[in-house]
Order: C-alpha cells, then sequence, then structure tokens
C-alpha cells in the first residue's frame, strides 16, 4: 500500500435553509422548514376555526339583542311597565353585556402568534432570501433559462405549477438591482411588465416596474430603450417624480451621444427585452464560458477515438483478499487524465445512514485560503458540508476500508470524510484539489501533505444538473447514486496535475448528495 494521503468526499446533492445568519445552501436542511410550514398552516387552521367560532356567538348575540332593542325602543315606557323586561334589562346590562365583553375581547390568535413565535428562530432571514434569488439568477445563466421559464416553472424536463407572480419576478429585479447588477434586473423587470401587461394581478403597479426598469435599462447602455419605457411611464403616471426629469435627461444624452458620432437618430427596438437582448458582463472566472457549456452538455470533447481507449473491468484491489469473490465494478470515465468510476460502490442503506450522520452538522461550506491556510466562506462554492470520523459509526469505517480496497491508498493520513449538500443553485466553481507552488502552506496545519487523490462519492441521482465537469479537457461526469469516481491530482513526481481543474455544476432540479475522501502524500 503505497504511504499517500488521499480525499474521500460524500456528495450529496439537494438544496435547504440554513440556521439564522447563514444561507441557506442544503436541501436536507430545508426539508425540515417543509414540515414546519405544515405545522403553521395546521395552526392557521385553528385559529381560523377560533375566530370564527367566536364570530359565530358574537353574531348571535347581535341578533338577539337586535331584535329585543326594536321592541323596547317603540314603546319604552309600556315596555319597562311589565316587571319581568324591567329584570332583565337591569340583568343585560349588568351581566350579560359583561359577558359579552369578555367573549370580544378574548384573543383566539394567541396559539398560533405563539406557534409561530417558537419557529421564527429557524425562519430565513433577508440574507437567505437574497442569496435564494441569486441562486435562480445563477441557474438562469448556467442553463440559458429565460425568465419566463422560471416564472411559468418550465425548466428541463420537469412539469411543475411551480410559477412565479408578477411580485415574485419584480422582487428578483428588486434583489439584482439592490446589488447593482443591471442585468439581471432589466430580465425579471421585464418578465414583471409582460405579466402585468397580460392582465395578471399584483400589487406592484406599472408605474414602478416601468420607474425601475427604464433606470435599469439605462444602466446598461440602451437610451432608446431607457426613452421609449420613460416615456410609458410618463403616460401611465404623469405626476411621477421622477419620470419626467429622467426623460429630459435621456434625450438630452441621446442628444450629444447621436451629436458626436454624427449619427442619426434610430427608435428603440419593439422587440421584446429576453435573454441575449444584453450581453452579460464579465466576471472573475476565466474559463466561465467553457464551465457553463459542460453544466449544459455542450462542448464535450469525447472523440470516437477518445471513446475506445475506454473500457470496463473487475477491479479486486491487486488481489486484496476482500475483492477476490466480489470485486468492484470499474468503469473509464477518461483516459488522460485517468478518470474512473465506480459502481455499486455505496448501498442504499449505506447512503442513508451517512446522511443521517452528517444531516445535524451540515455547515456552510468552505475553503482554504491560500495565503493564511485558514478556512473561509466563499460566493463560489456553494453547498453546506459535514466532516465524519471513522470511529463514529461502522458503516463509515466499512466504506473507508472499501476504499483502501479498491485504490491501494491509505486514509490514516487522508482528511476526514467530508459530506456535501448542494442546495438552490449549489455550486462549487472551477477549483484545484492539491495546492500549488503559490500557496504551499494551504495545508501546512493539516500536517500531512498535498492531496494525492480525490474520491467522489455520490449519494443521490439528480433531475437536471449538478454534473462535474473539467474545463481544461471538456468532460462531464454526472451523479449516479451509489457510484464513486476517482482520479490523481498529483504526478508521480508530486507535481500538481493542473488537468484535474474542475467544478461542481448547480443543481437545476433536484437534490444532490456527495462524500468526498482527499488522500493526502505525507
Amino acid at each position: 500500500m503505497r504511504n499517500r494521503v488521499f480525499c474521500i468526499s460524500w456528495v450529496l446533492l439537494c438544496c435547504c435553509w440554513s440556521t439564522r445568519g447563514e444561507i441557506f445552501t442544503s436541501i436536507g436542511q430545508m426539508t425540515d422548514l417543509i414540515h414546519t410550514e405544515k405545522e403553521l398552516v395546521h395552526s392557521l387552521r385553528e385559529y381560523i376555526k377560533a375566530e370564527e367560532s367566536k364570530l359565530a356567538a358574537v353574531k348571535s348575540w347581535a341578533s338577539k339583542l337586535d331584535a329585543l332593542t326594536r321592541l323596547s325602543t317603540s314603546d319604552p315606557e309600556g315596555y319597562l311597565a311589565h316587571p319581568v323586561n324591567a329584570y332583565k334589562l337591569m340583568k343585560r346590562l349588568n351581566t350579560e353585556w359583561s359577558e359579552l365583553e369578555s367573549l370580544v375581547l378574548q384573543n383566539p390568535s394567541d396559539g398560533f402568534i405563539g406557534n409561530i413565535s417558537v419557529h421564527r428562530q429557524y425562519f430565513p432571514d433577508a440574507e437567505d432570501e437574497t442569496g435564494a434569488a441569486k441562486a435562480l439568477m445563477r441557474l438562469q445563466d448556467t442553463y440559458q433559462l429565460d425568465s419566463e421559464a422560471f416564472s411559468k416553472g418550465k425548466l428541463p424536463g420537469v412539469h411543475s405549477n411551480a410559477v412565479l407572480t408578477v411580485d415574485d419576478c419584480f422582487d428578483m429585479g428588486k434583489t439584482a438591482y439592490n446589488d447593482a447588477d443591471y442585468y439581471h434586473a432589466v430580465l425579471w423587470f421585464q418578465q414583471a411588465l409582460k405579466q402585468l401587461d397580460d392582465g395578471e394581478e399584483a400589487v406592484v403597479t406599472k408605474a414602478e416596474i416601468l420607474d425601475y426598469l427604464s433606470y435599469s435599462v439605462y444602466q446598461m447602455g440602451d437610451i432608446p430603450r431607457a426613452i421609449e419605457l420613460t416615456r410609458r411611464l410618463v403616460a401611465v403616471d404623469p405626476s411621477h417624480e421622477r419620470a419626467g426629469g429622467n426623460l429630459r435627461y435621456f434625450e438630452r444624452l441621446l442628444s450629444k451621444q447621436l451629436n458626436e458620432m454624427n449619427q442619426a437618430y434610430q427608435p428603440a427596438s419593439e422587440e421584446p427585452i429576453q435573454l441575449g437582448t444584453y450581453t452579460r458582463p464579465k466576471d472573475h472566472l476565466p474559463e466561465r464560458e467553457s464551465y457553463e457549456a459542460l453544466c449544459r452538455g455542450e462542448g464535450l470533447q469525447m472523440t470516437e477515438a477518445r471513446r475506445s481507449r475506454l473500457f470496463c473491468r473487475y477491479q479486486d484491489g491487486r488481489g486484496n483478499p476482500r475483492l477476490l469473490l466480489k470485486p468492484m465494478k470499474e468503469e473509464d470515465e477518461w483516459d488522460s487524465p485517468h478518470i474512473v468510476r465506480y459502481l455499486e460502490m455505496l448501498s442504499d442503506e449505506e447512503i442513508e445512514k451517512i446522511k443521517e450522520l452528517a444531516k445535524p452538522r451540515l455547515a456552510r461550506a468552505t475553503v482554504r485560503d491560500p495565503k493564511t491556510g485558514v478556512l473561509t466562506t466563499a460566493n463560489y462554492r456553494v453547498s453546506k458540508s459535514a466532516w465524519l470520523e471513522g470511529e463514529e459509526d461502522p458503516v463509515i469505517e466499512r466504506v473507508n476500508q472499501r476504499i483502501e480496497d479498491i485504490t491501494g491508498l491509505t486514509v490514516q493520513t487522508a482528511e476526514l470524510l467530508q459530506v456535501a449538500n448542494y442546495g438552490v443553485g449549489g455550486q462549487y466553481e472551477p477549483h484545484f484539489d492539491f495546492s500549488r507552488k503559490e500557496e504551499p502552506d494551504a495545508f501546512k496545519r493539516l500536517g500531512t501533505g498535498n492531496r494525492l487523490a480525490t474520491f467522489l462519492n455520490y449519494m443521490s441521482d439528480v433531475e437536471a444538473g449538478g454534473a462535474t465537469v473539467f474545463p481544461d479537457f471538456g468532460a462531464a461526469i454526472w451523479p449516479r447514486k451509489g457510484t464513486s469516481v476517482f482520479w490523481y491530482n498529483l504526478f508521480r513526481s508530486g507535481e500538481g496535475d493542473y488537468r484535474t481543474r474542475h467544478a461542481a455544476c448547480p443543481v437545476l432540479v433536484g437534490s444532490k448528495w456527495g462524500k468526498f475522501r482527499y488522500v493526502r502524500k505525507l
């Protein structure tokens, strides 16, 4: 057995809400909120029944007293001439009206308010809502989905009644707008306007949408369309506090630009704003386009010549006695660098046990700062993870032993088993599993060495998205429950294999669980 260390990773693909102050990035935990909401709905129903019962009693009192007062006010003296009527009037005003007062003062909402107060500590906050909105935009970009597809729940291979209303689309636009992300703001404000124009009812007004949309379009540099939208705003709301001033400013700005360029005025395009109307701004990631294309299954470099060099075989760990009677099924996923997949690596029972152990510990996934070696959160890694030790449960020990048997590597110097649960738009942008020369202290605190290899276990199937992609050589590996993928990060010389830069694509539909084991060299 080689005296090297490697990394085992259990990947659980899904989405979820977190505890207060964290971004909800794991479905595993978000399922708890589903049950919480169901309990609150039941509590709300009970409150409604109590209010209806109270209202029915008050109505009964009102009807009875209405009949009595009609009779008594028709001839007050004649009514009071009867001693029984005089007695009952005294009784009503002294006793029964007090009982009615007590009934009206009863507050059936106490139970409901108490229940919701107990659960409120687990509710998502404004940061979580913003994170979820940005996750939808991330999916929109990666899988090239227009806002209408999202608003109508039309995702690839999925038929759902999950829809976004005018107000939902407007709030999505405002999330982007408040972040100065005018590219996405335009797409979502436009969708809100379209649905409103189609007759959908909403709280937000057309004037509000046009106000935000026209300014966002201006920020995208499309002044003719900004003028056209602002004119619509003036027509809808002539007294709008900003519309007139904005319109004059846009018109002067356009006139100045046309004069400087010696061009004639061209009216704004009548084509509606949609995906592709404006160019998406560049960001920090140089291989953004190729990475996202691979996530969509485009740009794969699997040629027939390469495919002919891929085989499947039975793997007995070079005669390991534990694998002689039941060898592992091994399939080549890629030839160079060599990536293999092991079938039936994990049973359903083992997967459920690992998820059970990991779920209470899931916390926002971190990355190691290359300069300080300290773990920190990062926007390019959106998931939740937990770390498990072999001594915690026989299942972990059994799986660790299986990995050692298959790879011939020891887990004694490996990192702990990392279970990852990806949520709404959860991803891990292109990265290296090993430390580079410019970050020699990245793993110094662990006292082992660089990450020699990665063993990635898929613990769920995913309906759409969630591939592991390698932009350098154009490979995409799709999650298959119970299987594992293995590759070396370092050459035999100990130098890093820069081709292994890889990414976890955002989960479009479904829940992705996985576990990782990073094997290190001493």
